[in-house]
């Protein structure tokens, strides 16, 4: 990195700390900035990451670090925070919780645990309440993008949406033209993981476009997304290489649903949801920077949907007659209400109301990475890394709640990961992508 400038060594330690996500946001926020100043293009290491180019600003660059998810994690604003009626330490502020499920049994069976998220994107554009939804699909079988991989996509029409369905754990940069969806000066959605909400957030502060033009923000409670290297691993385990492989279906048609890979030579492949991930979250290949989130439940959002599995994860026997259910966290009074016209308009149905506890129960990896996170996110400061500043996220509460012993061993270990981390990172040979 000694032969970058100073603006472009900004930037790239984002990626050489392991922190950098690979969203999109930096690449599309300097296309009207500056030209060609940031790449963003496949790295070595089979990542999405942004290439810094010598000539960038020095007032681009600071800006970059501003919005960038890894160096700035907010939640809601804080006047949305001070008017929900309920607020917990660990799950945050919100109106209600609930569990519910997509009205229309195919969506149901095709999105992702019960279809809540996709419903909710249909009701939104069938009722004109916006113009299109930003959001995540599969790459298309001709795309150059690696078919593990997620490719940001603009919906129009429910059809679109429902098109679009099923998770994405490889790789995805939705944000990658995001600026370009603000420039149409239309009302839309925004649906995408919450560290992509959290970079909104943070680009809210520097555009006033953000809060105007994205009417409803939505997510699902996040266990991370799955880095290149162990896409490799589990398809070694299953004697496969990355050419064998022509597309990929995560997750859907079930709950979960299989993972689904179609070969270049016609073979189907499924293979269950453990045995991708593992049976408990000690196995999971996630990118560092999941490890360390502060914000996995999707504190940035109007509506966040999570997967409400007894311990965290469903027994093989479970999935065999799942119909799906998703727990719902309503954050604020647009959530709540667009929760409720959702309903009339048959587009979701309610199972019932759950509390914090049901939350604990069926999402314990997220409280113990909540509780953690400030204790993490100092070890990454204690090896000089990159370490995101958490905002309207109780990081202080939340710290005063960790005893001294649970505070040193996540510390230490962060620590240790940063180093390993950053010795991992494929730093760029010149400002420019290979």
């Amino acid at each position: 990195m000694n032969n970058l400038s100073a603006p472009a060594r900004q930037l790239h330690k984002i990626v050489d700390d392991g922190m950098c996500l690979g969203c999109g946001l930096c690449a599309s926020f300097a296309k009207g900035q500056q030209d060609n100043a940031i790449d963003f293009a496949l790295a070595p290491d089979g990542s999405l990451r942004p290439f810094a180019n010598q000539e960038i600003t020095q007032d681009l660059a600071e800006n970059i670090h501003r919005i960038c998810p890894s160096t700035r994690i907010e939640g809601l604003p804080q006047p949305l925070i001070a008017a929900a009626p309920h607020k917990d330490l660990v799950w945050g502020p919100y109106h209600t919780l609930v569990t519910a499920y997509a009205g229309d049994a195919a969506i149901r069976h095709k999105g992702s645990t019960a279809g809540v998220l996709t419903a909710l994107g249909c009701h939104l554009l069938q009722s004109g309440r916006v113009d299109f939804i930003a959001h995540a699909c599969a790459p298309p079988l001709t795309a150059e993008t690696p078919p593990h991989f997620g490719q940001a996509t603009i919906s129009h029409a429910p059809e679109q949406v429902i098109a679009a369905a099923g998770s994405r754990y490889g790789p995805t940069a939705p944000l990658i033209n995001i600026m370009e969806a603000l420039d149409q000066e239309r009302p839309f959605a925004l649906i995408a993981k919450p560290c992509d909400l959290n970079a909104m957030r943070n680009l809210a502060h520097l555009d006033p476009r953000v809060d105007r033009l994205i009417r409803y923000w939505l997510t699902p409670v996040c266990g991370g997304f799955m880095p290149h290297d162990g896409w490799l691993q589990f398809l070694a385990r299953h004697n496969l290489s990355a050419e064998d492989v022509l597309q990929v279906r995560w997750r859907g048609y079930g709950c979960p649903g299989p993972t689904r890979l179609t070969l270049r030579n016609g073979e189907i492949r499924e293979f269950d949801y453990l045995d991708v991930w593992g049976e408990d979250e000690s196995q999971w290949s996630l990118h560092f920077r999941c490890k360390i989130c502060p914000d996995g439940i999707g504190e940035g959002a109007d509506i966040a949907a999570a997967d409400t599995w007894e311990g965290g994860a469903p027994t093989k026997e479970q999935q065999q007659n799942d119909p799906g259910l998703n727990s719902l966290i309503v954050r604020t009074a647009a959530g709540a209400e667009l929760l409720e016209a959702a309903v009339a308009a048959g587009w979701l149905a309610l199972e019932s109301s759950i509390d914090i506890e049901f939350l604990n129960r069926t999402q314990p990896h997220q409280v113990k990475k909540k509780r953690a996170a400030p204790a993490r996110l100092a070890g990454l400061r204690q090896a000089g890394s990159t370490a995101p500043q958490p905002v309207n996220l109780r990081a202080e509460a939340l710290a005063a709640a960790t005893s001294t012993d649970n505070w040193a061993k996540e510390q230490q270990g962060a620590h240790r990961r940063a180093l390993a981390a950053r010795k991992q990172a494929s730093p760029p040979a010149s400002g420019s992508k290979p």
